[in-house]
């Protein structure tokens, strides 16, 4: 294990656990749930579900299911067009890229030490067969329309490690969504204008990012509870029925 993420080997990896691969040159990271026998099941970007953030993020983040061309994983099949919680290897899975491992349980230090959001939380997790048993359920069910800030791959993980749900809905479980609209907060603070200094700017700024961080955590934050996976899923139908009743109406 490193200092920024949490590198393991692929006969290191145990299931129920909530892993994650760097994608686009470290720009994101891709998570799931290992539920063993070489499988990860996770929540993708694909064609079915694209859902658009009206930023520069829309030219980056793109679908992650592997795309073998003109030669499907013999395993797997071509699932670079499926979108939704999806069961894939876990060679799929990576696309390439390095195993990395999430952390749960880190103290506030830790936390703090590693400047990078998405890689470890101070919430505690549930015992692994908790874990594979949600994202089954959620690979049989969903977990809704994919969007990047509210309801992605990483907040799909921490649920199906914590069954906690936030009831904000600005920002989700995501510590990667948290660190970018920190860092987004940093920029626009107008009280920055007024440090002297360039020294005084970046460590205020930093001061700022950190804090900002730590109380978005899912095990830091007052908004969340503990929601059964199939209660979560029929308040996501009925969520998600209510357009299209009023369409009728």
């Amino acid at each position: 294990m490193g200092f920024l993420s949490n590198k393991i080997s692929r006969d290191e990896v145990k299931p129920g656990d909530h892993i994650y691969s760097w994608r686009q040159a470290y720009v994101y990271a891709h998570h799931g749930i290992y539920v063993g026998d070489g499988q990860v099941n996770h929540f993708t970007r694909g064609d079915g579900q694209e859902t658009g953030t009206g930023t520069f993020l829309d030219k980056i983040i793109v679908s992650s299911s592997h795309n073998h061309g003109d030669s499907p994983c013999p395993n797997c099949g071509d699932r670079s067009n499926l979108g939704g919680v999806i069961s894939s290897c876990l060679e799929c899975f990576l696309a390439g890229g390095d195993l990395y491992v999430f952390e749960y349980s880190v103290s506030p230090a830790i936390f703090l030490a590693k400047p990078r959001g998405g890689i470890c939380t101070i919430a505690s997790s549930d015992p692994p067969e908790e874990a594979i048993y949600r994202a089954n359920f959620l690979l049989r069910n969903g977990f809704g329309v994919y969007n990047v800030f509210k309801n992605n791959c990483e907040d799909f993980a921490i649920y199906c490690k914590t069954g906690l749900l936030v009831a904000n809905t600005d920002v989700g479980r995501s510590g990667q969504a948290a660190s970018i609209v920190a860092a987004a907060s940093v920029l626009l603070s107008s009280p920055l204008r007024f440090v002297a200094g360039f020294g005084g700017l970046a460590v205020a700024g930093y001061g700022m990012y950190c804090a900002s961080r730590l109380v978005s955590d899912i095990g830091m934050r007052w908004d969340v509870s503990k929601v059964p996976v199939e209660r979560l899923v029929a308040d996501k139908s009925e969520m998600e029925a209510k357009p299209e009743d009023m369409k009728t109406t």
